[in-house]
């Protein structure tokens, strides 16, 4: 994709808070749908972001003012359908409803990802902070590059503090993340540090300089409790 058009693509990306993560060339068990005018996807692209890039963007948009659910969701759908149908793409987005779209299996399948202990996805350059946010779709058979690193950073780490991070533990190597025990937490305890965002995730040597800021960190966790 180095070509004046993927530029174009890029600078379209990130002028709205938004980056490419990768891509592959999807085969029948990755459940990729047909592009929206029925032709066989033979490209999917994996759109995403980092805190610090989407948050003020995102804060200068209609949709973080006008009191309405799901701000953030609407504003990337609205942003993200019209950079994908200028360049021809279909867009799917997480949020979509059920059925829901294997993102974290495609995110997987790009390249330099890996299941954190916590559930999330971390990234070799963004950590924990790299949100998924669309897959594009395309009828077209594009040139993706090869991903410097195939596995995340997850798969190499031998300390993982995202264990011992969290307050209440809710974040245990053999059962995953708990999620009733953070949300009674959360509930019971308003001051606590864990509302200007998750103290697992911060606690991730990788992607330290995409952590987000106490406004955005909060936004995002009064949205996991259901306040936003």
């Amino acid at each position: 994709m180095n070509t004046p058009a993927a530029t174009r693509f890029s600078e379209k990306l990130v002028a709205a808070g938004f980056l490419l993560f990768g891509g592959f060339k999807p085969e029948h068990t990755d459940l990729v749908p047909e592009t929206g005018t029925g032709s066989t996807s033979k490209t999917l692209l994996i759109i995403g972001s980092t805190g610090p890039g989407l948050w003020p963007a995102f804060k200068s948009a209609p949709e973080a003012e006008d009191g309405q659910p799901d701000p953030m969701d609407r504003y990337t759908r609205r942003v993200l359908s019209k950079i994908a149908d200028g360049f021809g793409f279909q867009p799917l987005f997480p949020f979509d409803g059920t059925p829901y779209h294997p993102f974290q299996k495609w995110a997987l399948k790009c390249g330099g990802f890996s299941q954190s202990p916590f559930g999330l996805l971390t990234q070799t350059r963004y950590g924990p902070w790299a949100g998924l946010r669309a897959a594009f779709l395309s009828a077209d058979d594009l040139d993706i590059p090869t991903p410097r690193e195939t596995l995340g950073p997850c798969v190499t780490c031998q300390e993982k503090p995202c264990l011992t991070a969290c307050p209440v533990g809710a974040i245990q190597l053999d059962t995953g993340y708990d999620v009733p025990l953070c949300l009674e937490y959360l509930g019971r305890t308003p001051d606590t540090g864990c509302w200007s965002g998750c103290q697992a995730r911060k606690a991730c040597p990788v992607g330290q300089h995409h952590l987000p800021d106490e406004a955005n960190g909060r936004f995002h966790m009064k949205s996991f409790v259901g306040l936003a």
